[in-house]
């Protein structure tokens, strides 16, 4: 684990968390326009032209090359972890954008995501594998996350609210996962030879695939508030990735007596996110640019209704 793919890794999930952020402040501009494709599709062409949401499409953008380059030089195991730092960034950009101050409980709630993905990572140790995959995986693990996705949509359909937002975000999660892992193939071919990489069928798949769960992640931001759709896209995409990058990449991590630490350490991760989306200052108003208000810690007011 080089620091240089620590690095690239932590500014791709802060450029990624401000996206987030921005994009969901355009969501919470626009008014909801009714049910319905025809609607959503509507509703989703307003939004695409709030500055904002401009703005976290340029970050997305930068992300995406930070991403790239991370995966390059390591491996889908460490980068994909490493990027559940988002939420962390996540709720630090959004107390500024949205004018809220977490509390002392959302504190201890990033304290134990941080220390969790550090335990994590530090007992599993995750190998450095290989650069590209044998076509045969990418049949039998793309068929599996694009099931998985599918199911997770479906699942979606018939909820409202944060548990809409959180399958959603799933899903969306799933498919981030497949396309950082698709990135990091098309990355090993173009070091492999950058003259035939065009013309073969990575990098049309990762736009694709990347499309999907852009739309996805667009979908899971008007269902409900940030706090309910980021811990399941920042956890989906770091546990699926470890998947894959064990069976597409050869990927390993440590297991034996490391395999205690590293329940602990998901463990962690886990209560961390459920204890930032949960907590008081980070919930119901928290991403909703209400008036009147402060800038201090909502906890105590009436949660204001989400118009997305």
């Amino acid at each position: 684990m080089s620091y240089l793919t620590v690095l690239l890794a932590l500014l791709a999930a802060l450029s990624n968390a401000s996206a987030s952020v921005l994009q969901r402040r355009a969501a919470t501009e626009e008014p909801e326009g009714g049910a319905g494709v025809r609607q959503a599709v509507r509703w989703l062409a307003r939004v695409l032209r709030r500055p904002h949401w401009l703005a976290g499409a340029g970050l997305l953008a930068l992300s995406t090359v930070l991403q790239a380059f991370a995966l390059a030089v390591g491996s889908l195991s460490v980068v994909q972890p490493l990027l559940a730092t988002e939420l962390l960034f996540t709720l630090a950009v959004g107390s500024l954008v949205f004018r809220r101050r977490p509390n002392g409980r959302t504190w201890l709630a990033f304290a134990a995501l941080a220390i969790g993905l550090a335990v994590f990572l530090g007992a599993a140790q995750p190998s450095a594998g290989r650069s590209t995959a044998p076509a045969e995986r990418w049949l039998m693990a793309g068929g599996a996350v694009l099931g998985l996705a599918a199911l997770l949509v479906v699942a979606a359909r018939p909820v409202k609210g944060a548990p809409r937002a959180a399958l959603l975000g799933l899903s969306s999660a799933v498919s981030f996962a497949a396309t950082a892992a698709l990135l990091k193939e098309v990355m090993g071919r173009l070091a492999q030879d950058p003259g035939t990489v065009l013309a073969q069928w990575p990098p049309y798949a990762t736009v694709g695939i990347g499309t999907v769960a852009f739309l996805l992640l667009q979908s899971a931001l008007r269902a409900g508030t940030l706090t309910a759709s980021q811990p399941a896209l920042t956890l989906g995409d770091a546990l699926t990735s470890v998947a894959l990058g064990w069976a597409l990449f050869d990927e390993q991590i440590a297991l034996g007596v490391s395999v205690l630490p590293e329940v602990i350490g998901i463990a962690l991760i886990g209560a961390g996110s459920i204890g930032l989306a949960s907590a008081p200052s980070v919930s119901g108003a928290w991403d909703t640019p209400a008036g009147g208000h402060n800038g201090t810690d909502p906890g105590t007011q009436k949660p204001t209704p989400q118009r997305s």
